[in-house]
């Protein structure tokens, strides 16, 4: 709730009032007393606080991803021939691959200037062949 006062200017009768809740609630939780709010406070938490942790946690999330993690990729590939009757008939398989952070990179830097995903396509499966 740090966050909240900072955001109010300070002002807890500020905070107290867009979250719905007393002052004094306000106070209990910033003092420790207080650790798990009820319901309709949690709901009301989260509604102020998602607009702004959320780009900040995705934010993260893809500097990780493209610096020293990577991700994993799944595609759904079909393998197989196409000789009838025999026990090599096509079949559809989930792949799991690993992709590196250098590839990742360069997929989110795709993504943030609106690459569709027809375009991000290519750039995945060369990730994949070069993993």
């Amino acid at each position: 709730m740090q966050f909240l006062r900072k955001r109010e200017g300070g002002s807890i009768a500020a905070v107290a009032e867009r979250l719905g809740t007393s002052r004094r609630t306000v106070e209990r939780y910033l003092a420790g007393k207080l650790k798990k709010p009820q319901k309709r406070l949690q709901a009301a938490l989260v509604e102020e606080t998602e607009p702004e942790w959320q780009p900040q946690v995705r934010a993260q999330a893809r500097e990780q991803a493209s610096t020293s993690r990577g991700v994993m990729v799944e595609v759904t590939a079909y393998f197989g021939f196409t000789c009838t009757g025999s026990s090599d008939d096509g079949r559809e398989r989930q792949i799991t691959t690993d992709i590196s952070p250098t590839c990742v990179k360069q997929i989110l830097q795709l993504q943030e200037v609106g690459a569709t995903e027809e375009e991000l396509h290519p750039v995945v499966a060369e990730a994949r062949t070069e993993s």
